[in-house]
């Protein structure tokens, strides 16, 4: 029986997901952030940092430096750069349509701050205490080994991570809010945990960003634009961004490597099918249907797992408002259907809307849904664990569109609609 009253739009990004999880912002305004994700265009601002004085960007040598450099080659939203004794990462596209970046200057614990950083964050490293504003982080503190050092969370109740739903019900990590979508920051608790560092994602949207007010009591509020990122490994690449405030962006920088030879191998096995299988995603929601644009990360992984995506000409990186008969019409005789939702079974989708019998997918049962791994509460690890582990994502998408390339594989994330 669906419980739920919204549909998760997931090509836009976990950010907006986690929104709809939460259930508590009006549908219109999900619908608003789907129209500014979809057009790019330039939302209401949110108050901005003082301007910070434009860096050179150059990279030190190892010798001037106290850590090797490391190079961001997928990520478009950040940099990394290396000056003598401390390093430079700016959020060049904090949401989409920003017009400033944000700065933030890096320094050895204890170290003398550097004139010449002006008004930038100065943050001191390693940072010994991270507040996670989005469940998106803790793969990648989990994969550097920092984990422990998270101190507090915006919300516990659709977590997946077991040990830090655990440690959220014993008070060891302390719930503060200030999510998207959820109660307003406790600014009070957050003073009295002084955490080296909140991390955040960020809309420009004055109503739902909570920056800004963490900005205004002297909080070391960093914001994090991962979401926005449209390619898997561009996405993934944020664990650098993470791990850069634990002195150990070498370390996932190295894992990232890892990572993308095992996503660019797995890709190279559906790169040469020669009948591809054709797919659509998502469901209708009060008329509306929302596809994910041909350019967007949900778009991207699909054609790298050797399938025909069906809107896949449509230039965009935002999702696309159709009917439920545009879809239809394109989409009824589609080989598979991807993310229908909350849908945990066809009987579900029959009780959202009876018409969904008539695709050819459902009448086959090719019908397959991310909800493989749900905590209790809902909280669906794809949206979590999923943004650190494309490659996974990836075999899970061969497996379902062509079982015999990948005959050991076992489904992670997805499982087929019964």
């Amino acid at each position: 029986m669906i419980t739920n009253t919204t549909q998760p739009v997931t090509e836009l990004g976990y950010f907006f997901s986690e929104v709809i999880m939460k259930k508590t912002i009006p549908i219109l305004c999900v619908l608003f952030l789907l129209a500014v994700s979809a057009c790019q265009a330039v939302p209401t601002a949110s108050p901005q940092p003082s301007a910070t004085p434009i860096f050179s960007g150059a990279i030190a040598t190892p010798e001037a430096s106290s850590t090797p450099p490391v190079t961001i080659r997928y990520a478009k939203g950040f940099t990394l750069a290396y000056q003598d004794n401390y390093k430079i990462l700016k959020v060049t596209q904090p949401w989409a349509g920003a017009e400033q970046a944000f700065t933030y200057v890096l320094i050895p614990r204890g170290a003398e701050v550097p004139a010449e950083v002006g008004n930038a964050l100065v943050i001191e490293v390693p940072v010994r205490s991270f507040v996670a504003m989005s469940t998106t982080y803790y793969p990648f503190l989990e994969n550097i080994g920092k984990l422990d050092r998270l101190v507090a969370v915006n919300d516990a109740t659709y977590v997946y991570n077991q040990s830090v739903r655990e440690k959220a019900a014993s008070g060891e990590i302390a719930i503060v809010g200030g999510g998207m979508g959820g109660p307003s920051a406790n600014i009070e608790r957050l003073l009295e945990l002084d955490p080296d560092v909140i991390m955040t994602s960020a809309s420009g949207i004055p109503e739902l960003d909570v920056y800004p007010k963490l900005q205004e009591v002297g909080l070391p509020v960093v914001i994090n634009g991962d979401y926005l990122e449209q390619t898997p490994l561009g996405r993934a690449e944020w664990g650098i961004f993470i791990a850069a405030f634990f002195d150990q962006e070498q370390e996932a920088s190295q894992q990232f490597d890892a990572l993308v030879q095992r996503y660019e191998e797995v890709s190279a096995l559906a790169a040469n099918v020669q009948e591809r299988v054709t797919v659509f995603t998502n469901t209708d929601y009060q008329g509306t249907w929302y596809v994910p644009a041909g350019e967007s990360y949900a778009a991207i992984l699909i054609k790298d797992a050797g399938a025909e995506y069906l809107w896949a000409d449509e230039p965009e990186t935002g999702a696309l408002p159709l009917s439920f008969e545009t879809v239809f019409e394109r989409a009824k005789d589609a080989d598979f259907w991807l993310n229908p939702g909350f849908a945990a079974s066809l009987q579900d989708l029959l009780a959202m809307d009876a018409r969904y019998a008539e695709f050819e997918a459902f009448q086959t049962g090719n019908v397959f849904n991310y909800n493989a791994r749900v905590s209790e509460a809902g909280g669906m690890d794809y949206f979590e664990s999923g943004v650190a582990n494309p490659d996974v994502i990836l075999k899970d998408l061969i497996k379902i569109f062509y079982p015999e390339l990948l005959p050991e594989h076992a489904l992670f994330y997805y499982q087929q609609l019964k």
